[in-house]
């Protein structure tokens, strides 16, 4: 039963349906055929496409595309399309401003329309052509609503065009689904009519599947401003159960009652909400931040990010006669003998893995004495270890070891790159090449993570650094200080920056180098945001640099060697 406050409640004028008949809108159900399944990385090889309206057909699209590539044999035996039959096609080019054109003002209907829509979405953006946004009617979505689970074993194209007796079989050609695509869409209308759906707006909240209880609190949203900023969900006793932010708080946190939320555990959070709070910022920069603080402040149960905060792991070096590196949940008190953060467990015990291919650093874990010798393991017999347990390394000769380690966190790491390198060839020398690839890729991963924490630490020790991002209303501002966000502003005009940076100077919050946060979350997504070709450096109080014989310098070369162009 609605409530009081729903019963009551006068949606705004973005809240209200218009009515269109699904009799007078002009649908273009479309179909492709392509080389395979990623959009960045296969090609359309086919276009279909019927437009109908009111049951009747209007027009129909249909088009071979020349992939400029070969088609996968695989593909071939699936559809018949041979690249003979596509030689002479015309590019993709050529193709989607006609079929954009054929489709101009419609509504796209497509089975598994984010595989047609993805391609066609990509093809666009690829050629330069604003994409005209059109609406989208997913028939798998429409039918998994609507059908009931006795009635078809799937949802598959084949299975439906069964059940509602199409006119066309599918035939893994474009216009033959397409055709068949439009027989099943007005089957599914036709069910749908019976359950009160009857003007594209009632079918497209049909879809969202939104229930009584998600819409009965969209007055939550009532009041937010449309502005950049964080959304807080509370909880009767004011506990914040969710964090969010947005570049429009009303729009977003709208969409939660809305539209159907399709993330687990979202519907008992919207459940049990009973307040949101907005907190508005100058800018999406400062809304992420502060997103950041409040979810490792409050840790809200409902974020994905603060349910498991042991994701992120670390690499040390122990203090002891003879160290060794531990993987470790927190960082270091000392940063120099620490490296990270790692998203997973996995990916430091990669980069663990390329520094015991390059130094023979100790891989067992008990505390080895100075006194006492032990037996050593096999590794001392393979040359990969000097057997300190057996003091055939003393601790002085051993430590030089470590030293190079260490002194690839914070510094120069050409020891432990040359060194791996070496390995990498000899290994192909001896036609060892699945090895020495696996050696190449841990490298590689070690190389990114020793660059991300130089210049993460290296951002850290700046005093104050101002920052502008060239925006259509003006100028985005940053102040930082050791790493952290200390103050956010906007302005209008360029004239302004200036003035209105010495305004923020006066008034940002006070950060000391003991508050450095080096290790956090918050710098990494300040310098990715600083690295960004269009930031603007204002001005800089102090020392940004990363060592000259860093990391940084064997980026390139690695990134080459993994095939990662965009390493």
């Amino acid at each position: 039963m609605p409530t009081l406050q729903d019963r009551f409640y006068q949606p705004a004028f973005d809240e209200l349906p218009s009515s269109r008949p699904l009799a007078d809108v002009t649908f273009v159900v479309v179909d492709l055929e392509t080389t395979g399944g990623v959009p960045a990385q296969c090609q359309i090889t086919e276009i279909g496409a019927v437009k109908v309206q009111g049951g009747q057909v209007l027009g129909e699209f249909a088009t071979l595309v020349n992939p400029g590539g070969p088609i996968p044999p695989f593909i071939t035996a699936l559809t018949g399309i041979t690249e003979a039959m596509v030689a002479l096609a015309p590019r993709i080019s050529s193709v989607l401003p006609s079929f954009l054109e054929f489709a101009r003002g419609s509504v796209l209907v497509a089975h598994n329309a984010s595989f047609d829509v993805g391609f066609l979405t990509f093809a666009s953006k690829e050629l330069g052509i604003a994409w005209p946004g059109f609406p989208v009617v997913d028939t798998v979505t429409l039918a998994r609503r609507v059908l009931e689970r006795d009635e078809v074993a799937n949802c598959k194209l084949g299975t439906l065009a069964k059940l509602f007796r199409t006119e066309t079989a599918p035939s893994h050609r474009a216009l033959d689904d397409a055709r068949a695509t439009v027989d099943v869409l007005h089957g599914l209308i036709a069910r749908l009519g019976t359950q009160g759906v009857h003007s594209l707006e009632e079918l497209q909240a049909y879809t969202r599947l939104v229930s009584q209880a998600q819409r009965s609190k969209r007055h939550l949203a009532r009041g937010l401003p449309h502005a950049p900023g964080v959304y807080i969900f509370r909880a009767a006793d004011e506990r914040p159960l969710y964090v969010g932010t947005s570049r429009d708080l009303r729009s977003r946190v709208q969409q939660y009652f809305l539209t159907s939320e399709t993330r687990s555990r979202m519907g008992e959070m919207i459940a049990a909400a009973q307040r949101v709070e907005a907190v508005t910022c100058a800018h999406a920069l400062e809304a992420q931040i502060r997103e950041l603080r409040l979810i490792a402040t409050h840790k809200p149960p409902y974020n994905r990010r603060s349910r498991y905060p042991e994701r992120s792991w670390w690499l040390s070096v122990t203090c002891e006669p003879y160290p060794r590196l531990s993987l470790v949940r927190q960082p270091p008190t000392d940063r120099t003998r620490g490296l990270g953060p790692f998203r997973s467990k996995s990916a430091a015990q990669q980069a663990r893995e390329a520094l015991y291919a390059a130094l023979p650093i100790r891989q067992c874990t008990a505390r080895l004495s100075v006194r006492q010798p032990s037996s050593a393991c096999v590794l001392a017999e393979l040359g990969r270890c000097g057997a300190p347990c057996e003091h055939r390394e003393s601790a002085a000769e051993y430590q030089k070891h470590v030293d190079v380690a260490l002194g690839s966190f914070t510094n120069d790491p050409s020891g432990v790159v040359e060194s791996v390198l070496r390995r990498i060839e000899q290994l192909a020398c001896a036609l060892r090449y699945e090895q020495a690839a696996e050696l190449r890729d841990l490298l590689a991963q070690l190389v990114r993570v020793l660059v991300g924490a130089q210049r993460t630490q290296a951002l850290a020790d700046v005093r104050q650094l101002m920052a502008a991002a060239p925006v259509e209303q003006g100028w985005e501002l940053a102040l930082i200080r050791y790493g952290k966000l200390a103050a956010a502003a906007n302005s209008a005009t360029v004239h302004q920056v200036l003035p209105t940076f010495e305004m923020l100077t006066a008034t940002a919050e006070t950060v000391g180098p003991e508050q450095s946060a080096y290790r956090s979350n918050e710098t990494a997504h300040l310098l990715r945001w600083l690295q960004q070709p269009h930031i603007r450096l204002v001005h800089i109080d102090g020392i940004w640099s990363c060592p000259v014989r860093g990391a940084g310098r064997w980026e390139q070369l690695l990134g080459k060697l993994s095939g990662q162009t965009n390493y």
